[in-house]
Formats: structure tokens, sequence, C-alpha cells
């Protein structure tokens, strides 16, 4: 579904990422792991491109879309859940999932996805006259989710969804993940610090350091690598 090639990113003379290739296959979950500052965000922001790559390739469902703007890779199929959730705070929980179909026109099937996000969140249904501010850390995630849900996205980019959550929230939140790609059949681009829960809903991984790819295998062998576990399982 997704090829990057040869890509090199940079933030005016700074090199963010050096040369990275890396695919995802159709209905899978794939993890980036790395170090804070290794370059994951980075990866992401320039597949969804906010931060266009310099050099190389990025291939979705056979089209070249390095260059392409924000809003047409979105519609081509590919949504960002951004680090931080970067909800509209003071837009209420369903105006939040409102914004995330602003490039669809199927209003039938508008209707249909949105009782498909109240059965997965039913938290979210009942806050959904709420403003968005006001929901806790964990319910942000869950509507940052649901928003780019609302897009149908073929692809999910998925940044840091653990960050700042409680340990019971972030394994409901990873439960979920798992969910949305068996059910959907959506398949998963997951960047997260903690690795160990990464891997294990993922199919494979993907070490990064340094802006550089270092590391690729499945996720069982990267669960058991001894390098992998040194440096980001704490084991």
């Amino acid at each position: 579904m997704l090829r990057v090639n040869g890509v090199s990113t940079y933030y005016g003379n700074i090199q963010a990422l050096k040369n990275i290739s890396m695919e995802v296959a159709e209905g899978e979950i794939i993890t980036l792991i790395g170090a804070n500052g290794a370059g994951k965000t980075t990866t992401l922001m320039s597949i969804s491109g906010l931060v266009p790559p310099r050099q190389g390739e990025i291939i979705f469902k056979g089209k070249p879309i390095q260059g392409m703007s924000p809003e047409k890779i979105v519609f081509l199929g590919i949504s960002q859940v951004p680090e931080g959730r970067r909800i509209f705070p003071y837009l209420t929980v369903a105006e939040n999932l409102d914004m995330g179909t602003f490039l669809r026109k199927d209003k039938d099937n508008i209707r249909k996805d949105l009782s498909y996000i109240w059965d997965l969140f039913p938290i979210l249904s009942k806050r959904r006259l709420q403003a968005g501010g006001t929901l806790s850390g964990g319910e942000q995630q869950m509507l940052a989710i649901s928003r780019a849900l609302m897009a149908r996205p073929k692809l999910l980019l998925l940044d840091e969804p653990s960050l700042g959550l409680a340990p019971l929230i972030v394994r409901q939140i990873f439960e979920i993940i798992k969910k949305i790609n068996a059910e959907n059949n959506t398949t998963i681009f997951l960047v997260e610090q903690n690795a160990n829960l990464a891997l294990k809903v993922a199919h494979r991984g993907y070490v990064m350091e340094n802006g550089a790819i270092t590391m690729s295998d499945s996720a069982p062998n990267l669960l058991s690598n001894e390098a992998v576990k040194k440096a980001y399982l704490g084991l």
C-alpha cells in the first residue's frame, strides 16, 4: 500500500531523515520505534505532506504523493492522528468529528461512520455536546483517533497515542487500535515510544536512530532482539 524510497527530509539546513526506505502492506499494523528526536514524527509528517521530503519518493497505492498538498493526501486515503492530539478545544465532540468529514460528500456513509464511532467509543457519545477541551486526556485521544477515522482512511498514521496517558487508558487505546485494524481492515502506521506495547500489537516494526532506519523485522523478532530489549524495552 505504501512505499517510502530513499526519503531525506530537512528542516532548513538540518537533515531530519537520512535516505530512509520502508513499506507498509495493506491490512497490517507496522510500528516505528526509536528515541526522542530520532525522526519518527518527521517520517509521518513527510508521508502526510506536512513536511515534504527534499529527496526520494513516497508511493501510495501506486501513485507518487511526495509534493502533494496535505488535503489531497487526505483525500487519497491517508489520515494522521498528531502527537499531542490537537483536537479543536472550543468545538464540541460532534463538531470535532464533523471536521474529519470535511472532504467527504457521502452523507449516508458519514452517518454510518458516526454510528460506528459511538459504538467504538461510547464515552464520546455521552460527551457529544461537550467542548473537546473539557475532555480528559484519554477521551481527547479517543476523539483525535475518531476524527481521523471520520475521513475513512485506508492508511491511519498514529503519532504517540500513549503520550501522557494513564496505563489503564493506554491499554484501552491499544485494544481499540487492534480492533480498528481487524474490523475495518484499516492499515495502521504506528509511531510509539512505548516500544513494548507497540511491538505487541504490530505485525512488523522498524527501528530508527538519528534519522536513519537501522533495523526492520517482524514484531515478535524485534521483541526478542537483545539490542532492542536493551535500548527500548528496559530489559
